[in-house]
């Protein structure tokens, strides 16, 4: 089958990525230039994350049932008019309000595109698609904080983040010139509403590899949020400019591309199991280390090393999550990652907030880097529970069936 709707889903994924982590930096600036204190920005990041957490469950279950594409282009016209109000925006309330509004853009944009890799890739191709697929994000939060950096000056912060507002809220809309054809088949899990609706919350949940699964994700992708949104205020603390901390921010984004292109021969060789755990391990240690005065230069380098450890593990718990859940409800445990996620985007700014009005700017990424050294452990301890698990759970392909080989056998291989 053509895989030119991957093609197609990456560009559009890398518009939307590049809105959002173009705008998430601008509103920490403007919310600094509107008198907000780091306990604000961190609420206001926060609320980025509270609308998502409760609407992720029932657009899963909604995509179970039906199709996918139609999320997208809501997904689209959210974030794309969350960026827009948020750079109008005269109060710190309606900052923080149009940002839930990017937020949940961002996740039914998510939702449906996540659904989507899952329900068109063989089982022997979703590490590498759900690689490719997450290429997108890593290409907008590669060029996304640049631009913000580029745009907004230090001696005019209000106007300028506004004006990095708008143009994000443009960036987005070219999402909508990939957004054709891009679901291209159905299959048997999208088109059984019945059983996917007898399939509960908690029997997801109690799947061995999807709570390891989540927590992994939620770990990863908080260490990139509080990244994108704290290291504005270390840099305005250390006097480092936006335009350097712009570069910084692409520095590790651009890591994590090269680290998704590189994934299924890392996968190859050092396994699934092995490759997470190291990665998030490592990730710690250089989470913590940016708490330290360190010189600009030696930041970048963490940065970099940091950008390539965080690549591995949302694409890999995404295939994790997608191979552990029941067949008839993949989008709906899809969605739980993400709400795992999102309570990790709602708990870990707000408490980094507290953190850093307590012991400082850099406390925050202490605790990032307690998160991720659990995420480590529990690579370790969920790969041994899944050591008899086919070739496929762990990156390699299953080998063929023989010929006249029971359709039972078959599914067990």
């Amino acid at each position: 089958m053509s895989r030119t709707w991957l093609l197609r889903l990456v560009i559009a994924f890398s518009f939307a990525q590049g809105a959002v982590s173009m705008a998430r930096p601008a509103v920490s600036y403007r919310a600094l230039a509107l008198g907000a204190d780091e306990r604000a920005v961190g609420v206001i990041a926060g609320v980025y994350a509270l609308l998502p957490l409760f609407a992720a469950v029932p657009l899963g279950r909604r995509t179970d049932h039906g199709r996918c594409a139609p999320l997208l282009p809501v997904g689209v016209a959210l974030i794309a008019g969350g960026c827009a109000l948020s750079g109008g925006a005269g109060s710190l309330v309606w900052m923080a309000a149009w940002s839930g509004v990017m937020g949940l853009g961002h996740l039914c944009f998510v939702i449906g595109a996540q659904s989507i890799v899952a329900r068109q890739s063989a089982p022997e191709d979703q590490d590498r698609n759900f690689g490719h697929f997450t290429i997108g994000a890593s290409l907008g939060q590669l060029v996304g904080p640049i631009a913000a950096g580029a745009l907004i000056d230090g001696y005019d912060m209000a106007a300028t983040s506004a004006l990095a507002l708008l143009v994000s809220a443009g960036v987005c809309a070219l999402s909508f010139t990939s957004l054709w054809r891009i679901e291209t088949r159905r299959t048997g899990e999208g088109a059984r509403p019945k059983e996917a609706s007898k399939v509960p919350v908690h029997r997801i949940l109690r799947t061995r590899g999807v709570p390891g699964g989540i927590f992994i994700s939620l770990a990863v992708l908080s260490a990139t949020d509080i990244l994108t949104a704290y290291l504005p205020v270390v840099g305005e603390h250390r006097g480092i400019a936006p335009s350097v901390i712009g570069v910084l921010l692409s520095l590790r984004a651009g890591a994590t591309v090269a680290c998704r292109l590189v994934m299924t021969p890392l996968i190859n060789w050092l396994g699934r199991t092995a490759l997470i755990a190291t990665t998030c391990l490592l990730a710690a240690v250089l989470c913590a280390g940016i708490a330290l005065p360190v010189p600009v230069w030696a930041l970048g380098v963490m940065l970099v090393v940091l950008g390539f450890c965080l690549g591995v593990g949302q694409p890999l718990s995404m295939t994790t999550v997608v191979q552990a859940a029941p067949d008839e409800a993949r989008s709906t445990a899809l969605a739980l990652r993400l709400t795992g996620n999102r309570l990790g985007q709602v708990a870990a700014p707000a408490s980094a907030g507290l953190i850093a009005g307590v012991a400082g700017t850099a406390a925050p990424f202490v605790m990032l880097g307690g998160l991720l050294f659990v995420a480590a452990g529990l690579g370790v301890r969920g790969g041994r529970g899944r050591g008899a698990k086919s070739g496929v759970a762990q990156g390699r392909k299953a080998p063929a069936p023989r010929s006249g080989q029971p359709e039972g056998e078959r599914q067990r291989h």
